[in-house]
């Protein structure tokens, strides 16, 4: 009779792998950036060896596409455009995400900057298709800006003679301005006066009743 044991085979999901690389990748790059991003560390985070990881991601460029597509396009559209697009007045709906958006992300995502924005300041110069790629959230947030001041004016919330776009572009760059200043000055209280700002701004365009 055989009394050796079998080695159990152990699968791994490779969804959740995948997953798993990129959350290190993300937590990796948002931290040190994604040229001083270690591949080592985000397989350290990840547990897996570097076959493993150049599986799913080739290149270490497209592993950090992937993080800009899969992470970074899904969390500003889970905080900030969805709410916008499903609400009924997405201008009440802004003026509470300006009110409560340092709260939701907390203080440690405060003083490691926007990653978009990191992104942007690091790669935007270098390379053109990080540059598209983060255009194109830079974009889709801008448009879902101008459509929510639209819909406002619609309503006779937004006073008529706002320029909507330009509202719009202001907005965008204003908060991520806010998260600029509030990284380099590694203060969240920076963060919630800045949007707080953002907020009166807000205000103002609304039509007085």
């Amino acid at each position: 009779m055989n009394t050796e044991l079998t080695p159990m085979r152990t699968t791994r999901n490779p969804d959740a792998t995948r997953d798993a690389v990129l959350h290190a990748a993300f937590c990796e790059i948002h931290r040190n950036g994604f040229q001083g991003a270690g591949i080592a560390q985000i397989l350290s985070a990840a547990k897996l060896t570097k076959g493993a990881l150049y599986h799913y991601f080739p290149t270490k460029k497209t592993l950090g596409l992937a993080v800009i597509d899969e992470i970074i396009a899904p969390r500003i559209e889970a905080l900030i455009l969805s709410p916008l697009r499903n609400s009924q007045t997405p201008i009440h709906t802004l003026l509470e995400i300006t009110r409560t958006i340092g709260d939701q992300i907390g203080e440690d995502a405060i003083l490691l900057g926007c990653p978009l924005n990191n992104l942007m300041q690091e790669m935007s110069p270098l390379d053109e298709v990080f540059r598209q790629h983060l255009d194109t959230i830079l974009s889709q947030w801008r448009d879902t800006l101008y459509t929510a001041l639209r819909i406002g004016q619609s309503q006779g919330t937004i006073r008529p003679d706002v320029d909507c776009a330009t509202a719009a572009l202001f907005i965008l760059s204003a908060w991520e301005g806010c998260m600029g200043v509030s990284k380099t000055m590694q203060s969240a209280a920076v963060f919630k006066n800045c949007l707080g700002e953002l907020h009166g701004y807000i205000s103002h365009l609304m039509r007085q009743t």
